[in-house]
C-alpha cells in the first residue's frame, strides 16, 4: 500500500489537469469566504471537521441498512449526507489549489473517489424513494467503500504529506530559552528580510525604519515556505509560496491559506548587536540545554569565546 501511494506521489501524468484545475479553483470569485473556508478563523483546515456530517450519517445509514426491510432513517441520513458533501468538497477544493505538487496528485485521487462516493450515493438515494431498496442499500455500501478509499487518502495527506498541518509549531520546542545574538543592527537593512539561524531554526529578521526590529519563524507555517524570500510592506511578510500573509509585530496569520501564526521572537538591540528570544509564555516548561547566553550569528555559526 505505501508503494503504491509513494508511485501516486510520483506520477506526472496528471500534472496538466491539476495545473488547469488548480488555476480555475483559484480564480473563483470567493473573497473573504476564501479564508473562511481554509479555516484561518478557527486555527486549523476546515475541511477535516466539516466531512464529520457526511461520512457520519452515511456510516449510520449503512448501519441501518442491516436491517431488513425499507428504513426512512436511513433515506433521510443518505439525503443528509449528500447536503454536506457540498461545503465539505469546496472546502476541500481551495485548500488542495494551495498544496506542493505531490501533495495535489494524491488529493486529485482523493476527490475522485470521494466524488464517486457522492455519486453512488446519489443513485442510491433515488433507488431508495423509487421503491427499489435493495438496490439503494447496494449503491450505500458501494459509496461507503469509495467514502473509505477517500479516507485512505485523505489520511496519507495529512499523516505522510504533513498537508494542513502547521509547520512552525517546533519552533518553541526546539529553541532555547535566553536571548541569541543573531547579527550586528548593520547587517539588517530597513524594509528587507533576512534569514538568520538560531539553534537550526530559520529566523525573519526584519529591522523597521523607525528603529524596531522584528522577528518570526521563517518557515511559513502553511506549507514551510521561505518567509525571507517574500514582499514585506505595510508590516507584513508575504509567502512567496502560497501569499499567505503574516503581521511582523507578532505573527499574525492576516491572510491564508495559513490557518496558524508564526511564532514571533522578542527582540532588542544591545551594543549595536541584535537580540532576539521566545516570549517567556512560550518557552517550554522544561526546557533542555544550558541557560548560558547562546550567540548566533547571520549565516547560523556561533562564534568561539
Amino acid at each position: 500500500m505505501l508503494w503504491l501511494l509513494d508511485a501516486l506521489e510520483r506520477d506526472p501524468g496528471r500534472d496538466q489537469l491539476i495545473d488547469m484545475l488548480g488555476r480555475r479553483v483559484r480564480a473563483l470569485p470567493l473573497g473573504r469566504v476564501r479564508g473562511v473556508l481554509h479555516g484561518t478563523w478557527l486555527g486549523h483546515p476546515v475541511h477535516p471537521m466539516s466531512i464529520h456530517l457526511p461520512i457520519g450519517s452515511w456510516m449510520s445509514a449503512a448501519v441501518l441498512d442491516l436491517k431488513p426491510g425499507r428504513s426512512r432513517q436511513a433515506d433521510l441520513l443518505v439525503a443528509l449526507g449528500l447536503a454536506g458533501a457540498a461545503p465539505a468538497a469546496l472546502s476541500g477544493l481551495v485548500d488542495w489549489a494551495e498544496l506542493r505538487r505531490e501533495q495535489q496528485r494524491v488529493g486529485l485521487v482523493h476527490a475522485w473517489a470521494n466524488t464517486a462516493a457522492v455519486g453512488l450515493y446519489g443513485a442510491s438515494l433515488v433507488m431508495r424513494l423509487s421503491g427499489k431498496g435493495a438496490k439503494g442499500r447496494a449503491l450505500g455500501y458501494l459509496g461507503l467503500t469509495a467514502v473509505g478509499v477517500g479516507g485512505l487518502l485523505g489520511g496519507h495527506l495529512a499523516y505522510r504529506q504533513a498537508a494542513g498541518a502547521n509547520h512552525a509549531e517546533e519552533v518553541p520546542h526546539v529553541v532555547r530559552d535566553g536571548w541569541h545574538r543573531v547579527g550586528g543592527v548593520d547587517e539588517f537593512p530597513v524594509g528587507e528580510a533576512v534569514r538568520c539561524v538560531v539553534d537550526d531554526v530559520p529566523v525573519l529578521v526584519v529591522r523597521e525604519s523607525g528603529g524596531e526590529v522584528h522577528a518570526l519563524a521563517e518557515r511559513c507555517s502553511h506549507l514551510a515556505g521561505p518567509l525571507s524570500e517574500g514582499t514585506v510592506a505595510d508590516g507584513c511578510v508575504r509567502c512567496p509560496w502560497h501569499g499567505s500573509v503574516f503581521r511582523l509585530s507578532d505573527g499574525w496569520n492576516v491572510g491564508g491559506p495559513a490557518t496558524a501564526p508564526q511564532p514571533a521572537f522578542d527582540t532588542r538591540v544591545v551594543d549595536g548587536r541584535v537580540e532576539v528570544r521566545l516570549p517567556l509564555h512560550e518557552v517550554p516548561e522544561a526546557p533542555y540545554g544550558s541557560d548560558a547566553f547562546t550567540e548566533t550569528s547571520v549565516d547560523g555559526h556561533r562564534p568561539s569565546r
